[in-house]
């Protein structure tokens, strides 16, 4: 059985940005498995900067996620982010919500774990 992708994920955080086969040392195909390359090849997530309907504050809400994603792999996935960003968020009804407008920072992160993106 691979690895979990939400180890990987942990993994990755933990060890500063190495590279994921090094960071849970495994081979790379149980990698593209554990981060859930599944999902990353029928989708592309959407990024986008909002701030209206909430009191002036800014957000940045990732969406597109593919239907076979459960909440909890969302969640996982948000967790991750968070930390790597040092910003605080949520996940709830199949998006992830980032505090501030931190676009660019997403849009790299994302595309380090292997999910294509477009920042709209």
């Amino acid at each position: 059985m691979g690895v979990d992708f939400r180890d990987t994920l942990r993994a990755l955080l933990d060890n500063g940005g190495m590279p994921v086969e090094e960071a849970v040392g495994c081979e790379p195909d149980a990698v593209s498995q554990a981060s859930g390359k599944e999902y990353m090849s029928k989708a592309r997530l959407d990024i986008f900067f909002e701030k209206k309907g909430r009191g002036g504050k800014k957000a940045t809400i990732i969406a597109g996620f593919p239907d076979g994603m459960d909440d909890d792999d969302i969640a996982a996935l948000a967790s991750g982010l968070k930390q790597r960003l040092g910003a605080g968020g949520s996940a709830r009804g199949g998006e992830i919500l980032i505090q501030g407008d931190r676009r660019a920072d997403l849009k790299k992160a994302l595309e380090e774990l292997g999910w294509k993106v477009r920042v709209c």
